[in-house]
């Protein structure tokens, strides 16, 4: 069984909402989308995305290959675009299947793991976390440079033969949880607080997830704030 809780927000800051999301425990398929670009090119790179993931999965393909596909419908639309505007997101993409789940991402929007601690288990394709795997920043600096949004990936802006899409794979047990979210969560809440909060079996996934985005808006609300919990029972 997977109980799940789900939410977005606009933030405090930003006029529309580019994030999209998307949360089905019948196919074990859950996913969050950040989308970018002028005008309101983001709103429709994320959902394209989103829509195209889901088409995808339900013709019976992979989440790597879906997400893959979706980013070459994303870029094909692109190159049709003729005012040449910017249109690209970011995916962070769940798939609980039986005993086993599956997770793919591009960009900063992550996947934490919950099991008897919070883990990071997606990796930020983001100029500030090539600056720190390189030795020439920390952990401690990157939180708060300046470039920490600047990605290296992302859907609709990385060419099909450049594009990498990260992955993980594991066995999943009762008791675990999985947080997939957008930057506007994470750069408002940290890792310490979002650990609590997951841990609070007390609390239902949705009651969770309402808490993580109340936190966000306590912080600023800088930013699109979308945020999914699917918990394994």
């Amino acid at each position: 069984m997977i109980e799940f809780g789900h939410a977005t927000h606009v933030g405090l800051r930003r006029t529309r909402n580019e994030d999209t999301y998307y949360a089905d425990a019948s196919s074990g398929l859950f996913l969050v989308a950040d989308g970018m670009g002028g005008h309101q090119h983001g709103e429709v790179a994320s959902a394209l995305v989103r829509d195209a993931v889901v088409d995808l999965v339900t013709r019976g393909h992979g989440l790597i290959e879906a997400v893959q596909g979706a980013g070459e419908r994303l870029l094909a639309l692109t190159r049709g675009n003729g005012d040449r505007l910017p249109m690209g997101t970011t995916i962070a993409a769940l798939r609980i299947i039986g005993d086993n789940y599956e997770v793919a991402w591009v960009g900063d929007s992550r996947i934490y793991l919950w099991q008897q601690g919070l883990r990071q288990i997606s990796h930020d394709h983001s100029l500030v976390q090539a600056l720190v795997e390189a030795g020439q920043l920390d952990p401690a600096q990157a939180s708060q440079h300046p470039q920490r949004n600047v990605l290296t990936q992302a859907l609709g802006v990385t060419a099909a033969d450049q594009l990498h899409i990260g992955m993980n794979r594991g066995t999943a047990l009762p008791g675990m949880g999985f947080l997939l979210c957008s930057d506007g969560l994470t750069e408002d809440v940290t890792d310490a607080a979002i650990g609590r909060l997951v841990a609070r079996t007390d609390l239902a996934a949705q009651e969770c997830v309402d808490q993580l985005l109340l936190g966000a808006l306590d912080g600023g609300g800088s930013d699109n704030i979308t945020a999914i919990l699917a918990r394994i029972s």
